[in-house]
């Protein structure tokens, strides 16, 4: 009996342990199941208290429910007035100090917005736009000033860019002094500047590299001669209760304030005023050198050759519109075969106060050695020695198109008598009169232009030694065919203006927001032909310069850059058919037109703007 109870006891203690085990087990696994925290993080107490008066030192401190993060502090809080020493901003456990290290304004209200930085250690659940405000004299200024900032040339929202505001309404106040107060740009372009003194303001945006607070040539910015006066109004606003995420409870109208202005527009852009100099020289191949500006420039530079002589009858220059990309291509011998060639170059530099000043430098352009045959041959034994091109023939030869022949080097001379153009029926070659164009300024790109007959078939022919580069290359024989489409494969589209605006350029955009056909606006409506079928959207500028192509604005002369507008809808084109639409461009508010297709947010920046 005895040995039966010991083995009874032993069994109890041997099942025990085992339960013990496997619930030890399961507590070392954590807790299982339960709802995931999506809870932010609240305030529980502050030093000093939110909108708190008379407040003489500079720092606060606020304390949390749970322990919190702040996140990239110096990126995501902004402190209004704007700071000239940068805050130190710290958070430990569950609270959170700024220590502002300028001395304070006297009866200035001072914000500061946390924004989305604030989250919790857990699951990283922000309080979202959390503001907190002091003043150190008797009230708390309340009013705000609210608006979206845009790209000017696409109407895309422009995040992360500084907004700020001026009581100072001369116009040089930009580029004189910091911000009254500021804010920035949220993912939709929009921007709160918050705690603003009842009064009348201008609203600048701004990409502020250094933190200075005002503009500097060459930052990307928006302006507006608009002054805004501050106000507030009552309004009932619709409340809705719900019972569960999908059920409605109860929808309450209930009284509310609405501070003004907070419809503020600003079209961003990237001020061409910009520091102009010589960004790089080099000699790539023997047979060219090439400069380089980082800006458009009025005029050429001046060569003096230092080693050479008879320069200008030795070379070809090949320059693009705005005379920043310069290519010298070298006509002799004696050139290509010179290890340096050694010139002094005047051009125009702008100084740090972006005045253009003369540049002189002596830059040795040396040739380096290539792997292979660097220097054109004077003559074709080989077929891989032959003058090369392309051009843009295809079965599916589009209407409009002009016959389009690059080279790679620029042509010497051409003998048109061994070009042949023809149209061909069958088997059948009915030779056509064509004229060869040079486009460009040295003889390396050529059109022919011809009015294409839908569903007809052409052929080009060039002749051995037809055409001779600079460097005595000549071409191989070439045949080419040509399809031209039949007009049914092609769509159209007719804008009328409900308002004929005679500075509109229309563009027909695809589904990149990329331009694929432009055309100045008619009185009678601007047909737009032989678009591929598909999608498309469109976009309108003023041209108000006349040079037929987007301008961008300048803070220093005081302008604007030209009016975008988007109609509101896509186009669904289809074979053999033409869209036809009476278009009124200012029916919807500027930043209701574009589709919301095409929207893009972009983050601001000193670059371009699409």
């Amino acid at each position: 009996m005895n040995k039966n109870k010991r083995y009874i006891n032993r069994l109890l203690l041997t099942a025990i342990a085992v339960v013990t085990l496997h619930a030890c087990a399961n507590r070392g696994q954590g807790p299982e199941g339960g709802p995931k925290d999506e809870t932010p993080p609240s305030v529980v107490k502050s030093m000093p208290s939110n909108k708190a008066l008379n407040i003489k030192k500079g720092k606060v401190e606020i304390t949390f429910d749970e322990n919190i993060n702040v996140l990239k502090a110096s990126e995501n809080v902004i402190i209004s007035p704007p700071q000239r020493e940068m805050p130190d901003i710290k958070s430990y456990g569950k609270t959170v100090t700024v220590q502002l290290n300028d001395t304070l304004l006297p009866n200035t209200t001072y914000s500061i917005n946390f924004g989305d930085a604030i989250v919790d250690n857990n699951e990283s659940n922000p309080l979202k736009n959390y503001f907190f405000a002091f003043s150190t004299g008797s009230e708390i200024d309340t009013m705000q000033i609210a608006g979206t900032l845009v790209d000017a040339k696409n109407l895309n929202p422009v995040q992360g860019v500084t907004v700020g505001i001026h009581s100072d309404l001369s116009d040089t106040v930009f580029m004189k002094k910091p911000f009254l107060r500021i804010s920035r740009t949220n993912d939709l372009g929009r921007f709160t500047v918050p705690n603003v003194r009842n009064g009348m303001y201008r609203v600048y945006a701004l990409t502020d590299g250094n933190r200075d607070n005002f503009y500097q040539p060459g930052e990307a910015l928006a302006f507006t001669p608009s002054v805004f006066t501050t106000s507030l109004e009552n309004y009932m606003r619709s409340d809705t209760i719900w019972k569960d995420s999908l059920t409605v409870d109860t929808i309450m109208t209930v009284p509310a304030i609405r501070y003004l202005p907070d419809d503020v527009v600003l079209r961003y852009f990237k001020d061409e005023t910009t520091r102009q100099y010589l960004v790089k020289s080099e000699r790539t191949v023997p047979h060219r050198i090439s400069m380089f500006f980082n800006t458009a420039a009025d005029k050429l530079p001046e060569i003096k050759p230092i080693n050479v002589t008879d320069w200008e009858n030795k070379i070809l220059l090949q320059k693009n519109e705005r005379l920043d990309s310069l290519t010298y291509w070298f006509t002799d011998s004696t050139l290509i075969k010179n290890d340096t060639i050694t010139l002094e170059v005047k051009y125009l530099k702008s100084d740090s106060a972006f005045q253009l000043k003369p540049q002189t430098d002596t830059i040795n352009f040396i040739m380096k050695k290539l792997k292979g045959r660097a220097v054109p041959k004077t003559t074709a034994k080989a077929k891989k020695d032959f003058l090369t091109f392309n051009a843009n023939l295809s079965p599916q030869f589009d209407v409009y198109n002009p016959i389009m022949l690059n080279f790679e080097v620029p042509l010497k001379s051409i003998d048109t008598t061994k070009i042949h153009f023809f149209q061909v029926k069958d088997t059948i070659q009915t030779p056509l009169k064509f004229r060869l164009e040079k486009s460009d300024s040295i003889g390396m790109k050529y059109v022919i232009r011809h009015k294409w007959i839908p569903e007809t078939n052409y052929r080009l022919t060039i002749d051995s030694a037809a055409l001779f580069s600079i460097y005595n290359q000549y071409n191989d024989k070439y045949k080419g065919d040509l399809s031209v489409k039949s007009l049914d494969e092609y769509s159209a589209i007719k804008l009328q203006l409900a308002a004929f605006e005679p500075t509109a350029v229309l563009q027909v955009l695809d589904k990149n927001d990329q331009v694929v056909r432009t055309a100045p606006a008619q009185p009678k409506g601007t047909l737009i032909e032989y678009l591929t079928p598909g999608e498309y959207f469109i976009r309108m500028f003023l041209d108000r310069n006349g040079d037929g192509k987007w301008t961008t604005g300048s803070y220093l002369l005081s302008r604007q850059p030209e009016e975008v507008y988007y109609y509101p809808k896509k186009l669904k084109l289809i074979k053999n058919w033409e869209f036809e639409e009476t278009w009124d461009y200012n029916a919807l508010p500027l930043l209701k037109q574009k589709p919301e297709e095409l929207i893009k947010k972009s983050e601001g920046s000193g670059s371009k703007n699409n």
